[in-house]
């Protein structure tokens, strides 16, 4: 293996040290930043590290800088992985994530799930989604959150029942709405936000 630069090692230590603390590595901006550095530089002590095999990265996803190698030790980083809950049929009056709710677990890697974070999972039933991608079976992935913004995709209970719909605020009411022509949208002024899909996973 080719030996690293001066420069080229502090690089790696931080994107290491960084990941190690946050839970996520750097983006090339805080790389140039934490060293003083124009960013075509990050990228090319960058370059030099994965043509070295000692970092991998996607070019077309944030923070995904990985390290593989750290002082010449081989060091497999390993994602982040969360056991999360998988929601199932729900039984009115219960909270939504009580063990009654519950199918069980799932283990989920990131880039769907983050530090710090809490998450569960759903099967998708139907095809009100479908024009987003979003289909029968898949498995979507769920963050917490009681508050939605415009156009968000989320999971909402109305009438005790979950859906999973483009969520958008209307002057006295909330519209849920499907992906699909073929389904009708879902007006409600007594909505409960469960949380915002991050993430889908095909499961056939």
């Amino acid at each position: 293996m080719k030996n690293l630069t001066d420069r080229q090692k502090e690089v790696l230590e931080f994107i290491a040290r960084f990941t190690e603390e946050n839970g996520y590595p750097p983006t090339v901006r805080e790389i140039g930043e934490n060293f003083g550095i124009s960013l075509r530089a990050v990228q090319d002590h960058i370059a030099a590290c994965q043509k070295k095999g000692y970092l991998s990265q996607c070019q077309k996803r944030s923070r995904s800088i990985r390290v593989l190698k750290d002082d010449g030790l081989v060091r497999e980083t390993k994602p982040f992985l969360a056991k999360i809950p998988l929601l199932g049929t729900v039984a009115a009056g219960k909270p939504l994530l009580c063990e009654e709710n519950l199918d069980g677990y799932v283990n989920i890697a990131e880039p769907f799930v983050r530090p710090g974070k809490s998450y569960f999972a759903l099967h998708v039933r139907g095809a009100s989604m479908a024009n987003a991608g979003i289909l029968d079976g898949d498995l979507a992935i769920i963050e917490q959150a009681e508050i939605a913004t415009e156009g968000q995709i989320v999971v909402a209970v109305v009438n005790n029942a979950i859906t999973l719909k483009r969520f958008y605020r209307e002057e006295e009411r909330i519209r849920l709405q499907p992906e699909n022509p073929d389904f009708q949208p879902i007006y409600t002024r007594d909505v409960q936000i469960a949380g915002i899909m991050v993430g889908l996973v095909r499961t056939y």
